[in-house]
């Protein structure tokens, strides 16, 4: 997968925003708050998850998926784009937005694509 193709899935889902967070990385987020970057020179991303979605990922495909940093419930996967499969990627960039998007957003978001919810909001509106 491509840095562009990876920027595809994201800006496709409901209210993204495409930010300039250094020169290397471009950061996304949904209503002002932060769910994943990609650096285009690395040719990885980063992406939200939670404590234990980080841990099967990187334990299941090591190859593809690395630990990156936590933060009180949640921890960052490090995506090698290259090696992904862009239906798998395309589920976690999901349901890192949907981790990060208010619950009616991302509820209205699955209900448009007749989901069940992928992820319990946690963040209130």
């Amino acid at each position: 997968m491509s840095p562009d193709e990876f920027l595809r899935i994201a800006s496709s889902l409901p209210e993204v925003e495409l930010v300039q967070h250094s020169e290397e990385w471009v950061g996304l987020r949904v209503r002002g708050k932060g769910f994943g970057y990609l650096s285009e020179a690395k040719r990885s991303a980063q992406l939200k998850a939670t404590l234990a979605e980080q841990a099967a990922m990187v334990g299941e495909n090591p190859e593809v998926y690395g630990r990156s940093w936590t933060s009180g419930q949640f921890g960052w996967v490090e995506i090698r784009l290259a090696l992904a499969d862009p239906e798998e990627l395309t589920e976690v960039v999901t349901e890192a937005w949907c981790l990060t998007a208010p619950r009616s957003l991302a509820a209205d978001h699955e209900r448009r694509l007749g989901l069940a919810p992928l992820a319990p909001g946690l963040v209130d509106d």
